[in-house]
């Protein structure tokens, strides 16, 4: 060993603050991966488009309530839900065998199934004739939305533990306080 190494019993006595400090000091800088002024730049437009979409997006909603009709004659019906279908499928699969194989990008597909399961069971329900309602009620609120909340909830919490566990956020601390990097 070379001097100011420290074991792992001296790393295993320390407190779980000194642990997340030495971390942070360990840590590799970020200006090594990216450029400060880059990064910024990024930030910057990223920002710019997400607040000019999300303006933008408020007289749209505004204009469709206004001008949609009740009732529209859908062209392409079947490859839109076919293709939506196998979309979840594929989503879904893949949620699978990133669960299967223990791996953390499995936090984005399950975030994203579970999306997708809620969209489905809105557009089901909405786009269902009165008489198929019930049905579409029901796959939904047994099957999709359940599903939904458990993939939801499920990839928040792997991404909380794994946080917690790397010493990023405090135990405790609320999942959406933890900050991205600087």
């Amino acid at each position: 060993m070379t001097d100011g190494a420290l074991s792992d019993a001296a790393i295993a006595a320390m407190s779980a603050d000194e642990r997340r400090e030495l971390i942070l000091r360990l840590e590799r800088p970020l200006g090594e991966l990216v450029s400060a002024s880059a990064l910024a730049r990024l930030r910057r437009i990223r920002l710019v488009l997400m607040v000019g979409a999300t303006i933008g997006l408020i007289p749209w909603i505004v204009y469709l309530a206004i001008t949609l009709p009740d009732k529209y004659v859908a062209h392409n019906w079947t490859v839109t839900w076919v293709g939506f279908d196998i979309l979840l499928l594929l989503f879904l699969a893949t949620t699978a065998v990133l669960g299967l194989l223990r791996r953390q990008l499995l936090i984005l597909t399950a975030f994203t199934s579970g999306i997708l399961l809620i969209c489905d069971a809105w557009f089901d329900v909405m786009t269902a004739a009165p008489a198929d309602r019930w049905l579409s009620l029901l796959t939904g609120g047994l099957g999709e939305l359940p599903l939904a909340i458990v993939l939801i909830t499920g990839a928040l919490r792997i991404l909380r533990l794994t946080a917690t566990r790397l010493y990023v956020l405090d135990p405790g601390m609320p999942l959406w306080r933890i900050p991205l990097l600087p």
